[in-house]
Formats: C-alpha cells, sequence, structure tokens
C-alpha cells in the first residue's frame, strides 16, 4: 500500500480500533523546538505526528498488529519531512522512529529518502530519534539497523532515557550523536539526590562519548534552572513553546531568574572555557625514562601523551604517543633509548591556564611548530601546577558547536540575533549603573505591505532595514541590535547615538514594489538607577510602541521611566508638532 496517498489514521468503533484508509490530511504535524540553553536560540525542530482520530502510539500499534509497523512508521516521517519544508526553517530536523523501525532493511528508508530528496534536505541534518519499544526487536538487529542508518547519513538520537526497555548495554553500544532524557527523570529536580545525580552521571557519560544530552518536558523554571547548573545545554517543552503547527523562529529562550546569591553578572556570549575540556593526565617524574614512558602509554586506556612533572607538579616536558613509539620502536630504537631520560625525546610543553578562553587556546596551537598542532596542552593553575590535559580535537568541536548553535540564533532573513542580545546589553548596562536608551522599530501596517507587495516584497523591505541597523551598528560602537522577529527590532545604545539612529531609520524613504512604507521608533531613555531591569525595560516599550503606531507617517516617540510624559519628535499632523524636542545629549 502506498501510505503517501492512502495513510492510515485511528478509527474508534464500538467494540475495537480498526485501520482505515484516509487522506494525507488526516494526519498532520506539529513542531516543537529544541532550544540551546547556551545562546537561547532555537537550534532544532522536533516533528510530532498528529493523527485525526486516536493518538500516534494507537496508530504504530495497530500498524504493528497488522505487521506494516516499518511501513508506516517511515511514511510518517517522510510526510514530517514534506510537511516542514513549508516552513523553510532550514534547521536541523529530528524524526521519530521506533527501535524496531530503526531494525528495518535498508531499503525500507527509500520512502524516507526520497521525500528528502524531494525538499532539497540531506540525511545528516536529520536527527532520527530512536524510541520504544526496545525490547521487541534483538539488539543486535537493532544496533545492525542503527549502524547502516548512521552509514545512510542520519545522526541519531536515544529518545526516552529512564525509561524500563533502554538497556545500558544498547546506549552504550549505539552510534548514537543526541541523548534524550525522559521528563520522569526531571520530575524529581532540583530537590531529589537521586535525580541529580542521574543527570550528573549521564552528562559524564556524554562528554566521553562526545553526544549530546537533552532535557525534554521542561514544565517549570525550577527544573529550567536545574538543569542550567547541571550543565545540561539543550532543552525542550511546554515551558519554552508548545508543539504547535507553526514555527515561530524569532522566540527565543527566556532566562530563568536565578536566586540572588547567584546572580552572574549579565555579558555577551564568548566561546567555551579551557576548563570545560579538562582530562586528567598521564604525568611520570621528570626523571623518567624512555622505559618507564612506554610502560605508562601501554598501561590502562592509552594516553595519547605523557607529562613530566616536577616535584611541586609543574610540567617540564611532554611526550607524544605517535612521535615515541616511532623513536623507540624503530631500528635500535630500544637500544638507543631505553635506559635513557625520556627528556631526550620530549618536547617543551604547551601549557595554558585554567581560566583561559578555548580560543585562546587555539591561538596557542596554531601559533606551534607545525608538526605538534595535534599534541595535547597541559593545563595549569595559578601556581604553575598540572591539572590535567585537553585535546585539541575536543576543543575544535566545543568551538564550532558554539558557533553553530550561535548562528542557529541568528534571524534568516537579516542575519541579526534575537532578543536575548538586546536583553544582555541591557542588564549589563543596568549592572554598570550606564544611562542608555532601549528602543523598538516597528513597520506601519507591515500586513498590508505583504497583502498588496506580496511576501516577497516584504522580506526585501525587512532585509533592507536589517542591512540598514548592521551598518548602524558596524559605526556606532556602542549600540546592540536584536530582530525579534517579523517587523519588528529592538535596539540598545549609549543617550549620543540615537540621534543619528532615528535620522537613518526615518530619512529614508522605504518601499515595498514602489508602494511606500512608514515605520515607528519607540524610545526609552533609561537614567542611571531609573529602571531595574530588561523585562521592566520591555514593558514600558510596549505603550510607548502603540503611541508611535498611533502617529502619521513615519514617527518617533520619547519617554523617560521616571515620567509620564511621551515627547512626540517626528510624525506628521498637528498632534505630532505639539511636542517639543528634548535635548538628548544630556542624561535625564
Amino acid at each position: 500500500m502506498n501510505i503517501s496517498q492512502h495513510l492510515w489514521i485511528i478509527a474508534a468503533q464500538p467494540a475495537s480500533i480498526s485501520l482505515v484508509r484516509a487522506s494525507p490530511t488526516s494526519v498532520r504535524f506539529a513542531f516543537q523546538p529544541l532550544y540551546s540553553l547556551h545562546t537561547g536560540g532555537i537550534v532544532a525542530l522536533e516533528a510530532l505526528a498528529r493523527p485525526g482520530k486516536g493518538s500516534v502510539h494507537e496508530l504504530l500499534d495497530l500498524a504493528r498488529r497488522e505487521r506494516r509497523l516499518a511501513e508506516v512508521d517511515i511514511e510518517l516521517a517522510a510526510q514530517a519531512a514534506l510537511a516542514e519544508a513549508d516552513h523553510e526553517t532550514l534547521l536541523p530536523l529530528h524524526l521519530n522512529v521506533t527501535a524496531p523501525t530503526a531494525a528495518a532493511p535498508e531499503s525500507a528508508f527509500d520512502p524516507l529518502l526520497d521525500a528528502l530528496a524531494k525538499v532539497g534536505r540531506r540525511p545528516r541534518e536529520v536527527v532520527l530519534e530512536v524510541g520504544p519499544p526496545f525490547a521487541q526487536v534483538w539488539p543486535e538487529q537493532l544496533l545492525a539497523g542503527l549502524h547502516r542508518l548512521s552509514e545512510l547519513g542520519f545522526r541519531l538520537a536515544l529518545d526516552g532515557l529512564g525509561r524500563a526497555d533502554l538497556p545500558f548495554s544498547l546506549i552504550a553500544a549505539a552510534p548514537a550523536d543526541v541523548l534524550k532524557l525522559d521528563r520522569g527523570v526531571l520530575y524529581g529536580l532540583p530537590r531529589d539526590p537521586g535525580s541529580v545525580a542521574i543527570v550528573e552521571s549521564l552528562l559524564h557519560y556524554a562528554s566521553r562519548t562526545n553526544s549530546r544530552l537533552v532535557a525534554t518536558g521542561i514544565e517549570t523554571e525550577a527544573q529550567l534552572t536545574a538543569v542550567r547548573k547541571l550543565g545540561i545545554r539543550i532543552a525542550q517543552g511546554n515551558l519554552f513553546a508548545p508543539a504547535g503547527d507553526t514555527v515561530n523562529l524569532s522566540h527565543l529562550l527566556t532566562p530563568a531568574t536565578p536566586d540572588p546569591d547567584e546572580r552572574v553578572m549579565p555579558g555577551p556570549l564568548t566561546a567555551p572555557k579551557v576548563g570545560d575540556f579538562l582530562r586528567p593526565a598521564a604525568t611520570l617524574p621528570e626523571t623518567a625514562t624512555c622505559d618507564d614512558v612506554r610502560n605508562a602509554l601501554a598501561a590502562g586506556e592509552g594516553p595519547s601523551g605523557i607529562v613530566g612533572v616536577d616535584e611541586h607538579n609543574r610540567p617540564q616536558w611532554s611526550i607524544d604517543r605517535t612521535r615515541f613509539l616511532v623513536s623507540v620502536t624503530g631500528p635500535y630504537g630500544h637500544a638507543l633509548h631505553a635506559k635513557r631520560p625520556a627528556a631526550r625525546l620530549a618536547d617543551s610543553p604547551h601549557v595554558i591556564g585554567v581560566d583561559a578562553g578555548a580560543l585562546e587556546l587555539l591561538e596557542l596551537v596554531t601559533d606551534a611548530d607545525w608538526s605538534r598542532t595535534g599534541d595535547d596542552v597541559v593545563v595549569v593553575d595559578e601556581a604553575g601546577r598540572c591539572l590535567g590535559v585537553v585535546l585539541v580535537t575536543e576543543v575544535v568541536r566545543g568551538v564550532a558547536e558554539a558557533k553553530v548553535e550561535e548562528a542557529a540564533a541568528l534571524n534568516p532573513l537579516t542575519r541579526l540575533p534575537g532578543s536575548e542580545t538586546v536583553a544582555r546589553d541591557v542588564d549589563r548596562r543596568i549592572a554598570a549603573r550606564e544611562p542608555f536608551v532601549v528602543a523598538w522599530l516597528d513597520v506601519d501596517s507591515f500586513k498590508a505591505v505583504n497583502d498588496n507587495a506580496g511576501f516577497a516584497a516584504g522580506d526585501d523591505l525587512i532585509r533592507a532595514l536589517g542591512r540598514t541597523l548592521t551598518d548602524l551598528s558596524s559605526r556606532l560602537p556602542k549600540m546592540t541590535v536584536g530582530h525579534v522577529g517579523g517587523d519588528d527590532f529592538l535596539i540598545a545604545c549609549d543617550v549620543d547615538e540615537i540621534s543619528t539612529i532615528a535620522a537613518a531609520l526615518l530619512d529614508t524613504p522605504w518601499s515595498a514594489e514602489g508602494m511606500p512604507v512608514t515605520v515607528s521608533l519607540a524610545t526609552l531613555v533609561c537614567a542611571t538607577s531609573s529602571i531595574a531591569s530588561y523585562r521592566e525595560a520591555s514593558r514600558r516599550l510596549a505603550p510607548l510602541k502603540k503611541r508611535a503606531k498611533a502617529v502619521p507617517g513615519s514617527s518617533w516617540v520619547l519617554a523617560r521611566p521616571d515620567s509620564e510624559r511621551v515627547e512626540v519628535l517626528r510624525g506628521r499632523g498637528r498632534h505630532a508638532m505639539a511636542e517639543p524636542r528634548p535635548r538628548l545629549g544630556q542624561t535625564a
């Protein structure tokens, strides 16, 4: 049966549940974002099937009894890929399949591969979330199937960690890139020590296997705060955004409010720290012989290098495993080196402080000899004592992931960050007791632009506004801009910069396909200690935006938190001219 033409749904019958044929519209798909807790942006979407009647679990259970589970399961994944293409998010797509389906022959996945080819997606842009029932398939068959899917290019996730039928042996052996923690484990956070211990152990496993742990089903701010503190970097749940038919890429994660005693000074997003990648170092006394080094390299898990330390545990030399073994295993190598000091085959150690940024480490390695760019880097404390080593490959991957997450948070039209960037900047200015201006830019009657000039013209207008704001932020050192979504932009800047920004935005004759367009600029001038938080600033901006849009033409209104007065600085009509122009070079 071609399920793309006749998709199955559940129909409730008086005595039983039966499979019936229906059009593809009988099953719709909702999409739920996965958020980065590092950037606050959306990093992926999970597609969730919503049958017209019954649940997807009932649908799949009935398909299993009819011996069509893989066929239905894969067709649902294919239809989800087609449905997501309408949103054109370009984000990684998570598709759900059951464990028995993952063990199906490679040819069974042809409908999914065809659907991906049709929408221009490659398998590596898709994460197949393999979920229960795991007990209904032999582990050997499932592992073989997972390896086949990995060879096809798919990334894999194991879904439902914490459920009874997902054995640890399968977790350890599967080629999984992502591990999804079941919401049941999170119910005990943050107070239950057992739940905390489970999450900590899984985080340790994920770091050792270069996989990523995702917290699902986040429902409360307390859970969000707990997973942040534990170090989980990706989460999803109804607290952020429930699954829906539409995808709001402009919605960024709102940070949980920390306890006063734990408040961290907000600041710009940065790359990971060296300490985030720290591994135990294999050390020997600086007087060790080459035989001592060879024995140490052969013991245990076989370290990638050895660090020679003095009596105060300060690194004196380092040995790379590969170069050392080439020297001692070659002709006469053992006779020449065995009883000699290891220092003769060692190099000066690459050393970096534990608080250094990952980018500093990459600069250190880049400046090193070309033959040593892969050497372990020794991490030291303030006294120069060895704390461990970091592997260059892990740091490169960590920096790349941070950059990818940051890029995923950018608006696809303007390549501007979202509101979280402005929120961090506003909170930084408040903490530093700096006077500043926060502004909200909006296109007037943007729906009419799309309705009359077309969506493409509307997109071109938003891109043009984005380019203007990007150019302004490159010229004005204290300006920060964010694209909230649609036709809304947020700006934070110094008091003496807002006039330049307003002139550039309001003096430009904006248009869409020849249709004149006006914009509204609402500004809030915040003196030292006049406002407590970004949240308060955004609340005060909302009525100012309405006031600005009520003024004919391209308009600019200004207010201060300590005054009820609203000044109309730009706009047509007698109402706009009745307000005096303030002196913006002075703080309130």
